[in-house]
């Protein structure tokens, strides 16, 4: 259960961890020089092999252990072939590309705080006020969008004096000015107000807008806000479509957000046949064997009884891996290969075609615990003509239609989103509205599930979506 939960990579990774704690363990590395071999590919309706017992048993000083290991070699061909080992030249140049591949690391990009102290290097200031402006920065997060969360209090000392938060207070004026605009301010209005020079389109109009109504806009009250400002409808919606082009986070572009590489564990291959077909992504997986060098040990009566007893034990940790990476590939396969047939109106039409499918559906069909299919699907990505899915994606829950039919969640919220489209901007659909829609498709929903994926969709409200212009 712990190989089968280990995508491809962390599974390179562990195998070459017990590559290095266990001497006994050889791999027939594939040569880069030569095109990937293709992985073998399991019969998914085969029935499954019982798994073996792996211990090597202690008694009858371990004659029928020593007999067991010597007969390995008949029992598993496929994993004590002699296969080639690394010379010296390959040794040689696995080190030059692990030092090229160091070399070309990108350079660390250039921080919010690097970006800031450049400019402020650029001014002529008096050293306390540059000190203070310095001291600002540092408390800068570029996560946080480059506010000042901290109070320009808390970043002088207990015993400052008045005249010391009037300095703070110039060097934070200074540090406002810098680039990008909106920098450094205390909350999202005075972000805003910064990023406003005189002479840009509805200066005034978004000045009044940003200071006082910035709740209505959010909230699209814009008959409020005509009320109180005398702006008229088309002209207030106009400001607020100049300032929607202002940024509310101005330092977020510089917070480094780390996108993993995914690498699918299976690929889908659509068969002459019209089947879709799961391979194995495992063809850069190094195949594992029990060195020679140690069976001949045992088979010439050369080993000590340490040495026995010390081989008795790595010999269980190597039959283990390697006998569970072959039923990682065995249950992966199948499990991958089940879902493929439940789902395959998706891979052919898209997700408005995904059906409900549970874990314990796939369980039954393949013969294995549930919590087996929770492991070989966890963190695993599969390769599919819709692009890289991971597994779990294809597990949604859903609801019986009034036909009696399975619709899966993801194709009522592909329907909801639709309505909101195509709906009336002037008069919206409420959540009643939505529901009752959506009955009309076919699709029976509450009302507080509609309400639920509404707002996990990021859809406003019926009101906040209103188009208050042309009434």
């Amino acid at each position: 259960m712990e190989i089968l939960q280990l995508p491809v990579l962390a599974l390179q990774e562990r195998i070459e961890q017990e590559m290095n704690e266990n001497p006994l363990l050889e791999m027939q590395e594939l040569d880069p020089a030569l095109p990937d071999e293709p992985a073998e590919r399991d019969d998914p309706d085969a029935p499954a092999e019982a798994e073996r017992e792996m211990v090597v048993h202690d008694g009858n000083n371990n004659a029928e252990d020593f007999e067991r290991l010597l007969d390995l070699n008949r029992e598993f061909p496929d994993h004590f072939d002699d296969g080639p080992r690394r010379s010296l030249n390959r040794m040689e140049e696995e080190s030059d590309r692990k030092h090229d591949a160091i070399a070309n690391i990108v350079s660390r990009p250039e921080s919010l705080h690097d970006y800031l102290s450049l400019q402020l290097h650029e001014l002529d200031l008096e050293p306390e006020l540059r000190r203070m402006a310095e001291r600002i920065i540092s408390s800068l997060d570029a996560q946080d969008g480059g506010y000042l969360k901290t109070s320009l209090e808390d970043l002088l000392p207990p015993d400052a004096a008045p005249q010391d938060l009037l300095l703070a207070q110039r060097a934070l004026d200074i540090v406002q000015q810098l680039d990008p605009p909106g920098i450094a301010a205390r909350n999202l209005r005075e972000c805003l107000l910064l990023q406003l020079t005189p002479g840009m389109p509805y200066y005034e109009e978004l000045k009044t807008l940003i200071s006082g109504h910035l709740e209505d806009l959010r909230d699209n009250r814009l008959p409020a806000i005509e009320r109180r400002t005398g702006y008229s409808i088309e002209r207030i919606q106009e400001a607020w479509q100049q300032l929607r082009k202002l940024n509310p986070k101005p330092g977020a572009r510089f917070n480094d957000v780390f996108v993993p590489s995914v690498t699918p564990d299976v690929t889908v291959e659509l068969g002459d046949d019209g089947r879709y077909r799961v391979v194995l992504e495992d063809g850069r997986t190094p195949r594992l064997f029990i060195s020679e060098y140690y069976r001949q040990r045992l088979a010439n009566g050369t080993a000590t009884a340490e040495e026995k007893e010390f081989i008795k034990r790595k010999i269980n940790s190597a039959q283990w891996l390697i006998e569970s990476i072959e039923q990682r590939r065995s249950t992966l396969t199948k499990v991958a290969q089940a879902i493929v047939d439940y789902q395959q109106a998706f891979l052919e039409e898209g997700p408005d075609s995904i059906v409900p499918l549970k874990m314990q559906q796939i369980a039954d069909q393949v013969g294995v615990h549930v919590t087996t299919v929770s492991r070989a699907v966890d963190d695993k990505y599969i390769q599919t003509p819709r692009g890289i899915l991971p597994l779990k994606r294809f597990f949604v829950g859903g609801t019986r239609s009034d036909d009696g039919e399975d619709v899966a969640w993801d194709r009522i919220r592909l329907k909801l989103q639709e309505l909101v489209d195509k709906e009336d901007k002037h008069e919206p659909y409420s959540d009643d509205d939505l529901v009752r829609e959506l009955r009309n498709h076919g699709m029976t929903v509450a009302r507080r599930t509609v309400t639920k994926y509404r707002q996990r969709m990021g859809i406003p409200s019926s009101r906040q979506r209103r188009d208050w212009s042309h009434r």
